[in-house]
């Protein structure tokens, strides 16, 4: 997964990049990196597996970040889906949000305790998904409101 993946947002692409871009890693390249970091207003993102040493040094392992009076947490890596919601509530007890990566399986859940858990996807390999995916959401005094999973068109 070397090189760099280009991808099309279509008409959102303005809306995610220049207001706040939250990516759960797996960037596998600085120039997509640097283009969204030029492009956002705040990026908040982390590393993932399939992520080198260069951006291992740029970027985090978890990120924080208080957006619309709710905690937000970022990560790619929260281990299998059994027992998810438990481990992530134990882990990120200061978090109203988690979002996460890796699997590049969509999902939306809530935690016991109430930490809502959103993983987008993937704009770039959607791997055995049946298509490409990001998240839109909204977040103002300290609610969580519209959650959106959007699709990407289909490529050839």
């Amino acid at each position: 997964m070397a090189g760099t993946t280009t991808f099309d947002l279509g008409p959102h692409a303005a809306v995610v990049a220049r207001l706040v871009s939250g990516v759960a890693g797996d960037w596998t390249d600085e120039a997509t990196l640097d283009l969204l970091e030029s492009r956002s207003r705040r990026l908040i993102a982390v590393h993932g597996n399939n992520d080198g040493p260069a951006l291992r040094r740029r970027l985090p392992e978890i990120a924080r970040a208080g957006l619309g009076g709710l905690r937000f947490a970022v990560v790619h890596e929260t281990g299998p889906a059994a027992g998810r919601g438990r481990r992530c509530a134990e882990r990120f007890p200061d978090a109203d949000v988690l979002v996460f990566g890796h699997s590049h399986i969509p999902s939306d859940s809530t935690a016991p305790g109430g930490l809502r858990l959103l993983n987008p996807g993937s704009p770039t390999d959607r791997r055995r998904q049946p298509h490409h995916t990001f998240l839109t959401l909204t977040a103002a005094d300290g609610t969580l409101g519209e959650v959106v999973l959007r699709r990407l068109p289909t490529r050839p």
